[in-house]
């Protein structure tokens, strides 16, 4: 790991980004024109940080994430390791947003390894999105996704199971298949 006043040779970072003084950004990691990675963020090894992406103070992101271009990535966002996030998928922190409230607290949104998030997804906060969960591209996600799970649509219903490749492997959404 290594911290952004001591970065390694093997940290890639686009003159036009901007990492902050204290983030952490792991060995192998390619952040990208004019994005941003707060103070206190955590950027794991292998990463890849597109155009334009955002990641907040406190934010971890996992070893082997790859966050495509125009994604903002709020605190009380955890992605694990191996995540896909699709270009402007959006992700939110504030279960009831106002532009001025004093008793705003964060709601957490957890993506657990392996999910893969469509283009345009957005994701409600107070989630969870379990392991290898497929979400297609432009889905209102408003309820935590089972591991292994395809949902789609708006708001996002389960479509099927696909297994830690991607692939489709049953479209009986009430009985997901033996995995392993």
């Amino acid at each position: 790991m290594t911290d952004t006043n001591d970065r390694s040779a093997s940290v890639f970072v686009h003159p036009t980004a901007d990492v902050e003084p204290g983030a952490e950004v792991g060995d192998g990691t390619k952040v990208w024109h004019l994005a941003h990675i707060r103070s206190s963020a955590h950027v794991g090894a292998g990463c890849v940080i597109g155009r334009n992406v955002y990641v907040d103070a406190h934010v971890t992101v996992g070893d082997r994430v790859k966050i495509q271009n125009n994604v903002s990535v709020y605190q009380g966002v955890t992605i694990e390791d191996e995540v896909f996030v699709g270009p402007c998928a959006v992700f939110t922190n504030d279960f009831r947003p106002r532009a001025q409230n004093p008793d705003w607290t964060i709601t957490p949104t957890m993506v657990r390894r392996g999910a893969s998030i469509g283009a345009n997804a957005t994701l409600v906060c107070g989630i969870e999105v379990g392991e290898y969960a497929m979400i297609a591209a432009g889905s209102v996600v408003t309820k935590d996704v089972k591991p292994y799970q395809l949902v789609a649509g708006n708001p996002a219903r389960p479509k099927g199971w696909v297994d830690e490749k991607g692939e489709v492997v049953s479209r009986d959404v009430d009985n997901p298949p033996h995995q392993g």
